[in-house]
């Protein structure tokens, strides 16, 4: 990413319906349960994987921050919802979170080989994929895609850093790398309310039930 551009300048903002997409398709279910007629809508979406990494240098976990249109969607209230939404009452930080470096599978590659290639785009870490370790496949998004996502490990040093990271601008990326110390990441998981997906929390609170002893010592 420029770094003149910043992820939460939003303008222009307006809502509409969806069409046609190639990342979701919306679908309705029928079915019986317990000899009752049911019906539910969901989404059709890629699975993803989604990187926890850890900067041995200096001690730090690398996060990414980025504008997630439905976060923002989300924290506006509907009454205020139209066709066109009012920037300078909602301003484009309300839809900036804290994530793990992520992205989904839609290449014939490993997914070791997928979160790597992650690594490098958003975060701009030469990453070996075998040196990837995996966590865990989730459910995510339970209630509307059930797609599966998988959480990997990864230590990395200064060295190993061979850009800036910032994402593909050419899929319209536009990534903020987020570094946090342990103290910092402590006390980010003790707010009541954090920008921040469930795997992150999982993933976080994993290092320090698994990892944080060792990497300290």
């Amino acid at each position: 990413m420029n770094k003149m551009e910043k992820i939460d300048d939003i303008s222009n903002v307006s809502i509409m319906p969806l069409t046609e997409s190639a990342f979701v398709k919306p679908l309705k279910m029928k079915f019986k349960q317990n000899g009752k007629d049911r019906e539910w809508h969901l989404l059709k979406i890629h699975d993803s994987v989604c990187i926890l990494i850890y900067n041995v240098s200096r001690k730090v976990l690398v996060f990414v921050k980025q504008f997630r249109p439905a976060v923002y969607y989300s924290s506006i209230p509907q009454e205020d919802v139209g066709d066109s939404v009012d920037t300078s009452r909602f301003p484009g930080e309300r839809g900036i979170t804290v994530e793990l470096c992520a992205g989904i599978v839609d290449k014939d590659v490993s997914l070791e080989e997928t979160a790597r290639l992650e690594v490098l785009e958003e975060c701009g870490y030469s990453v070996p994929a075998s040196s990837l370790e995996r966590i865990i496949t989730i459910r995510s998004g339970i209630g509307i895609s059930g797609d599966k996502q998988t959480l990997f490990y990864a230590e990395v040093t200064d060295d190993m850093r061979v850009s800036s990271g910032g994402g593909n601008p050419e899929e319209g990326e536009c990534i903020d790398v987020c570094e946090m110390g342990l103290q910092e990441t402590r006390e980010y998981l003790q707010r009541k309310e954090v920008l921040s997906p469930g795997g992150f929390l999982f993933a976080v609170m994993w290092f320090f039930q698994n990892k944080v002893d060792k990497v300290q010592a």
